[in-house]
């Protein structure tokens, strides 16, 4: 039974795509074992108290360096004995500790079609906004492993999604969201945990 861990920031919308993924046997030989946050009071937690998922909160606000919060955060990581770490949603800069320490074992979604719109600066609604603002007909979204750089490791899985010509940032955002990482995130994870990857 592969251990996951997740990675949030915020709603949680991708860790109930994995959740009911889990519940619904799209994905099997694995189980969310731990979620773990960088912000107090956000909704994925709720999310996983409702599922009966022990969830952690690690806030770089409770630490007095940088430092000090990647090593209480990689701490936390590894208490949790993860075979897999899933990062959904997750908008803080990974040590390098934590990806030398977890080789190909974390993987990020990423909402468009790498290497479009990605790297340093684009995450949530500022994606879809520069995916706008090029006038692309598709985007999409992205799995892939996390190495040092920002959206720079090999991709697992990419999903196409139209785009409309009445499209503002936040109904591509849930349309990708929708078509998109609902539906790669529990693929993806499903494979590695399998021996598909």
């Amino acid at each position: 039974m592969l251990r996951v861990v997740v990675m949030v920031s915020g709603g949680g919308t991708n860790l109930q795509a994995i959740l009911d993924a889990v519940d619904n046997g799209k994905i099997t030989n694995a189980e969310v074992a731990a979620v773990i946050s960088n912000n107090e009071g956000v909704y994925a937690i709720e999310r996983a108290k409702k599922h009966g998922v022990p969830a952690f909160v690690v806030t770089p606000k409770a630490y007095e360096t940088r430092d000090a919060f990647d090593e209480a955060l990689l701490e936390t990581v590894k208490a949790c004995k993860p075979d897999l770490i899933v990062l959904a949603g997750f908008l803080v800069k990974i040590p390098a500790a934590m990806i030398e320490a977890y080789r190909n074992k974390i993987i990020n979604i990423h909402p468009s079609l790498i290497p479009s719109f990605c790297g340093v600066g684009y995450y949530g609604l500022k994606v879809h906004e520069a995916a706008l603002a090029r006038g692309v007909k598709v985007t999409g979204a992205t799995v892939h492993y996390v190495d040092e750089g920002t959206d720079t490791g090999p991709i697992l899985f990419q999903k196409a999604v139209e785009v409309q010509p009445d499209d503002t940032p936040k109904t591509l955002q849930q349309r990708v969201m929708e078509q998109a990482e609902w539906v790669l995130l529990p693929q993806a994870i499903d494979a590695i945990a399998n021996g598909r990857i």
